[in-house]
């Protein structure tokens, strides 16, 4: 898993600072993982990830965010593709 991570990073961190023009470190030097426990672990997680958006000041809402999970979700958190 590391080694596709790392490999990943690296491409994207390319692509990215190809496209916006600037060198030097993008990614952050480590990632982890985590074993989802329950359900409801995984809905605190699904719910910070779907937030991060609205508290970097992107969006008012989750589901306002063009690449969240949130967009297909109904009111009762049900994923709905």
């Amino acid at each position: 898993m590391s080694w596709t991570i790392e490999t990943w990073k690296k491409f994207t961190a390319h692509a990215a600072n190809k496209l916006l023009k600037r060198r030097g470190k993008f990614w952050a030097d480590d990632y982890w993982d985590t074993y989802m426990c329950d359900a409801e672990h995984e809905l605190k997680a699904r719910h910070y990830i779907e937030s991060n958006p609205v508290k970097a000041g992107l969006v008012r809402e989750p589901a306002e965010w063009l690449w969240s999970s949130a967009r297909f979700r109904d009111q009762c958190g049900v994923l709905k593709l």
